[in-house]
């Protein structure tokens, strides 16, 4: 995640600890020191959605082998022996689980921080009022568009205003909700009205995911900006950031899966405050770029351990076999220790980037849906120059 917020307004938030911690530069367990990875968890793969860019390619129906809630709570004791900060409930819609709410109670029990990953719908009075009181620390809701434009990309009639309905009931009881949403050629038409509804409804944050070419994602590559596009988007975010800030508006506005963003901020600042500029370096040299298999790990409903929610055909192994904290360690994974190292393996465009320390390679699934795990990553919308390779022009 690239936080605007801090970089550019000096906000803090409870995440901006995690990615910029100066004690967190190559820490192989997790964000800062002595800590784990925050974990995303697929507690399901049901949904009452048919998403076309849904990664974990949700189905209406649970999946047959889905941790039961015995196994469940042993993996989350074992998150907390390992120190996990966050632990991230998804799905599919993680409000489908039955157990939901039991699992939830019991985090708060054992006392690790607990936030959902929702598409809202599902969200009445009760649900919001009962997720206040577990305790939940931020509940992100999905939305790609107003009305019709968001029912169209999540395939159900009438979503977009159970969605609503949602961050609505979620606020009436006070818990803290955000925005998220995938930037494509439909949402980047949609921004400046996207705007306009975080402002006008108060969503206390906002996250633009760039598109993960993974599950039903990689059918809709075509969907996803040309780097132009790209530039513009990045552009407005940041013109709207900076303009909520001088307006004291609150919105914590944050791009997440695509490290070109930070380098493209910087690019930007560089030729407006220099001083500005390397105090945003500095943060993103602190952050490291993408930290899949480092900061960042994913667990799905039938217990296997990814390096991150898109790269689910790399299993580094199952939590019903090992307990989380000796997966993670990996002393004897091979892929583990490389990508821990990747440095020495990237290839193209991305190992001879002058950006390395600050990107990391970018986001490996994408690479991974060319053939090549060690390839570029291309969604890099950032020049050839740019990055100190060569000639001038954009390069997708």
């Amino acid at each position: 995640m690239i936080s605007f917020s801090k970089l550019l307004l000096e906000r803090e938030h409870f995440g901006d600890s995690l990615r910029y911690d100066p004690k967190s530069k190559n820490q192989l367990r997790g964000t800062t020191e002595g800590k784990g990875p925050v974990v995303v968890w697929n507690c399901t793969r049901a949904c009452n959605l048919k998403c076309r860019h849904c990664y974990a390619e949700a189905s209406q129906s649970k999946t047959c082998g889905e941790l039961t809630t015995i196994e469940a709570k042993s993996f989350m004791d074992s998150l907390v022996v390992y120190k996990v900060p966050v632990l991230l409930f998804s799905g599919g819609e993680p409000l489908l689980r039955r157990d939901i709410f039991e699992l939830i109670e019991y985090g708060k029990e054992i006392g690790i921080r607990m936030v959902i990953s929702t598409n809202g719908t599902l969200i009445d009075k009760e649900k919001a009022l009962r997720i206040k009181e577990l305790g939940v620390s931020y509940v992100g809701i999905s939305l790609d568009g107003i009305g019709k434009v968001n029912d169209t990309f999540r395939g159900v009639q009438g979503a977009y205003e159970k969605a609503f309905s949602g961050f609505k009931n979620c606020k009436e009881v006070n818990q803290k909700t955000g925005l998220r949403l995938t930037l494509s050629r439909t949402t980047y038409k949609e921004l400046s009205v996207i705007f306009d509804f975080i402002e006008s409804e108060k969503i206390s944050r906002v996250c633009f995911y760039h598109l993960a070419y993974s599950g039903r994602g990689s059918q809709i590559k075509d969907e996803d900006l040309t780097p132009e596009e790209k530039r513009k988007a990045l552009d407005y975010i940041i013109e709207k950031t900076i303009d909520f800030g001088e307006r004291n508006i609150k919105t914590e506005i944050l791009t997440v899966d695509n490290h070109c963003d930070g380098i493209y901020l910087y690019n930007y600042m560089e030729n407006k405050n220099k001083q500005k500029a390397e105090e945003i370096l500095k943060l993103l040299t602190i952050n490291g770029g993408n930290r899949s298999g480092i900061a960042l790990s994913s667990v799905d409903w039938e217990g296997n351990v990814y390096i991150d929610q898109f790269t689910r055909s790399i299993s580094v192994g199952n939590i019903k076999q090992n307990t989380f904290g000796d997966i993670w360690n990996g002393k004897e994974n091979t892929f583990l220790q490389e990508l821990r190292t990747r440095k020495n393996y990237l290839k193209g465009r991305c190992k001879n980037c002058k950006w390395i320390d600050q990107c990391s390679g970018n986001l490996r699934a994408r690479a991974l849906s060319t053939g090549d795990f060690w390839g570029s990553d291309p969604a890099c919308y950032l020049s050839d120059e740019e990055i100190g390779i060569g000639e001038v022009g954009v390069s997708c």
